[in-house]
């Protein structure tokens, strides 16, 4: 499987399996099944809810001598309720007692959103909601600055507790100013992209400033119509320009995106719990595109986000919280 080299010259595979979505109780089978049919770059969080699960399925794929910790490429999230600096290693130290590691490879901020501290023992994970019980349950914000979080993840790395970290959901002017206030630049920033949200101005600035760029949701609508955030209207892989490039490279439309994306140099997070679409969608390396084909695909942007808090936390957690615009 093709590595996308970071700055540190470590590699992370290029394609990723995401566990946002995964249940609870599928996590630990899906992980083994995932390990088993050659995935070693899994994208997790504390807010997915799985992480404890996620880490009893490592645990037993790492008991199986064909697998070393030092194969596999681990990533997860520090949740927006954990941005002052006391916090921060608490919550690194957390996700990895639930995943049953002594480090993680990758560790990014999950939002540029700072919320009001929830203890562990209140509720975790902490969610968006600052007290899900009130009569008007809503997000409260905390004034945090992103460099102070930025520090702590450093002083983290520091220890060893991390390789790299990073963001995700960060554009560039948040970009600038974190790398004009630290001596360590993200490694990764994690962002939605797909042939609707090409974001190709972010991307080209991450790759001009050493900064490797991760897409979530790569194949776009598919993981938003189970909570209504999109349209079935929507959906890439039913273009016809899509499918006549699928046609004529004999691959699946979901590959043919796929290798969109890794072919610009970004690296991808895919989910599935059925083996075949799993096997289907690390099956990318063996056809390249044309420039046309690369063009014709980046045409179809149309600026389409569909994990946007300016959107969601309203309808959702009853909080206006625009961040992009």
């Amino acid at each position: 499987m093709l590595n996308l080299k970071l700055s540190s010259d470590r590699q992370m595979p290029a394609v990723g399996f995401g566990l946002w979505k995964v249940d609870r109780d599928d996590a630990a089978a899906v992980v083994k099944q995932a390990i088993e049919v050659g995935y070693r770059h899994f994208d997790s969080a504390s807010d997915y809810g799985n992480e404890a699960e996620v880490g009893k399925g490592l645990e037993e794929s790492l008991s199986n001598a064909s697998i070393r910790r030092e194969d596999l490429w681990i990533t997860s999230k520090l949740w927006n309720n954990y941005h002052r600096a006391e916090h921060v290693e608490a919550a690194l130290k957390r996700t990895l007692d639930d995943l049953r590691l002594d480090y993680l490879d990758l560790y990014l901020m999950h939002f540029p959103i700072a919320l009001k501290y929830v203890p562990f023992e209140t509720r975790y994970p902490a969610g968006w909601f600052d007290d899900p019980d009130a009569a008007s349950p809503k997000m409260v914000p905390d004034s945090v600055p992103i460099i102070e979080t930025w520090e702590a993840m450093r002083a983290c790395q520091s220890k060893g507790l991390v390789r790299e970290i990073g963001v995700c959901n960060f554009g560039v002017s948040l970009l600038r100013d974190l790398m004009n206030s630290s001596d360590t630049p993200p490694a990764v920033l994690q962002i939605e992209s797909h042939p609707y949200l090409t974001q190709e101005k972010l991307v080209r600035f991450c790759q001009e400033s050493n900064i490797a760029v991760t897409a979530f949701s790569p194949l776009g609508a598919q993981s938003y119509f189970s909570l209504e955030m999109a349209s079935a209207e929507e959906a890439v892989l039913k273009r016809s320009e899509v499918g006549a490039i699928a046609a004529a490279h004999g691959k699946t439309a979901a590959q043919v995106v796929l290798r969109w994306a890794v072919q610009r140099g970004t690296s991808v997070v895919v989910k599935s719990s059925h083996q075949s679409r799993m096997i289907e969608n690390m099956n990318i390396f063996d056809f390249d595109l044309t420039p046309d084909e690369m063009q014709v695909l980046s045409s179809l942007n149309c600026d389409r986000r569909f994990n946007d808090p300016g959107n969601f936390c309203e309808s959702a957690f009853n909080t206006f919280f625009p961040i992009y615009e």
